[in-house]
């Protein structure tokens, strides 16, 4: 068996739950085809706004953010991911200073930046730091769709790199989890730059011999996609996620063609094979576990 067939098994889904259905009524949905509002959806309506079952904001949030009914993966905020992956008490947060500037004098960006600042409670799109991963030691990133939908500038290009780079220096596998609508437009070439810097930085891991996993989550588009999202050892996705360069309608309106149902979504991504496995949230921190054990090699035992 394969490592790829025991990652199959290993984060395999419970036959009882079905699948995300996400053509339904409901809240109005977003350019990236999520609902809008979902954590407010609940509290309002007390229910899924994919499949309407009745759902206490409380259950959800003991649940991981994960409809017990149709198993929909409401999008994580930046401090209950981290929570979900590392052992409690063992992230360290490294370089939070960093943060975007105004390199190209944008119209209305500074205001936007704080804006986003306020909003997210965030100082930038990604947050990178080390943990213990059920032990196992590694260097994690999140990035926060909260934060001017996930854009990369160049503090977020810059932190993706300093996160490889320090899993190069300090001999650790390194996990990001993305979330990003793409560049950010408001720093112009700056920001098309970091997809080259920050591939880079993953060359120099890979000659490390150490792993890089990615976990893409909702959504996942544009100059990320096309950068380090997509140059994991091992790629994995949550469930129904948005993983593409360009977005469904912007396809649509070129090839003048209808898309077909879950067109990008994790799944379909999977079986398109760039994606190498689909993990439920509970599953995600022991996959990755299992993930270390098998791309680490163990100390000589002398």
């Amino acid at each position: 068996m394969g490592i790829f067939d025991k990652l199959k098994k290993h984060s395999r889904r419970p036959q009882k739950e079905s699948r995300v259905r996400w053509r339904s009524t409901g809240p109005k949905k977003g350019r990236t085809g999520q609902k809008k509002n979902e954590l407010a959806y609940i509290e309002e309506k007390h229910a899924c706004p994919i499949c309407h079952r009745h759902i206490d904001d409380k259950i959800l949030k003991e649940n991981m953010y994960v409809c017990p009914g149709c198993n929909h993966h409401f999008q994580l905020a930046l401090k209950e991911r981290i929570s979900s992956i590392a052992d409690p008490g063992t992230f360290k947060e490294f370089d939070a200073s960093i943060r975007s500037v105004d390199p190209i004098e944008f119209p209305g960006y500074k205001e936007k930046l704080e804006k986003a600042k306020q909003k997210s409670g965030q100082n930038e799109a990604v947050t990178i730091g080390t943990c213990l991963i059920e032990g196992r030691s590694a260097a994690l990133g999140a990035m926060s769709f909260a934060f001017m939908g996930g854009s990369m500038g160049v503090a977020v290009g810059e932190k993706v790199s300093r996160l490889l780079l320090k899993g190069a220096e300090k001999n650790l596998p390194v996990v990001l989890f993305a979330a990003s609508g793409g560049a950010r437009m408001q720093e112009g070439i700056l920001s098309l730059m970091q997809m080259a810097k920050t591939s880079h930085a993953i060359a120099l891991l890979q000659e490390q011999r150490l792993p890089f996993f990615v976990v893409l989550t909702h959504p996942t588009t544009g100059g990320v996609t096309a950068s380090f999202a997509m140059l994991g050892n091992v790629i994995l996705a949550e469930p129904g996620a948005l993983i593409g360069f360009a977005g469904p309608r912007v396809i649509e309106s070129t090839i003048k063609q209808k898309l077909p149902e879950g067109f990008q979504r994790s799944e379909f991504q999977q079986e398109k094979g760039f994606v190498d496995a689909v993990v439920d949230r509970k599953q995600m921190k022991s996959t990755l576990s299992f993930l270390i054990d098998t791309h680490v090699p163990r100390r000589e035992v002398r």
